[in-house]
């Protein structure tokens, strides 16, 4: 029997799912700041301190559309799965890029940059592995890391920085990143066996 207003009882109605466009104002911005990742590249790449001071600016830019995409994601509800995905994507395509042209430079230990490209592939690979069974959003422990990563990095891009201050910030940075590391392995599993325990149900 369907409800009319002659019963006395409302309508009854399908409540509507909003779409949102994965090409929304958060993601173009996730997506312009892994244009420019080739051309901080070229910058730090060139002699001359003109040219650093460059590149920091490019890295420093990106960097905050990182903090402005996501507040419009939330703000205005354009997070999408897409978002979820290419947001750290670009994040450790820029400090990757950072990281390696740093060290081939000779100013920062190989070592560091491949133990915090390996926790950032690692994760990025975890991510991909158990995306059937849902995303793995970033934690508050992962923004914290890419905050020191992207301070130790500027004070290393930036000329005339004390050493010792590079070596506390890129310790901390370093840190946090294995820590998180670790919390995203835990996450995953957990993911996949409430994932799994779901189906058999």
């Amino acid at each position: 029997m369907t409800n009319t207003p002659e019963t006395g009882t409302e309508p009854m109605t399908t409540p509507v799912v909003r779409r949102v466009s994965p090409w929304n104002i958060a993601n173009v911005l996730t997506v312009l700041r892994l244009v420019v990742v080739p051309f901080f590249v070229a910058c730090m790449l060139v002699d001359g301190s003109g040219w650093r001071w460059t590149a920091l600016v490019v890295f420093l830019l990106a960097s905050l559309t990182d903090q402005l995409d996501g507040w419009l994601a939330r703000r205005y509800g354009l997070i999408t799965d897409f978002g979820k995905i290419a947001d750290p994507i670009a994040d450790k395509a820029l400090i990757g890029a950072a990281l390696v042209t740093l060290s081939a430079a000779g100013e920062l230990p190989w070592w560091v940059t491949v133990a915090i490209l390996g926790r950032e592939v690692g994760v990025t690979a975890l991510r991909v592995a158990v995306i059937r069974h849902g995303v793995i959003p970033a934690s508050y422990g992962g923004k914290v890391k890419t905050v020191l990563q992207i301070a130790a990095v500027a004070l290393y891009i930036l000329p005339g920085v004390p050493q010792p201050l590079r070596w506390v910030m890129i310790g901390l940075a370093l840190a946090v990143t294995v820590v998180t590391g670790a919390d995203y392995v835990i996450r995953a599993v957990r993911l996949r066996k409430v994932a799994e325990k779901a189906r058999g149900a």
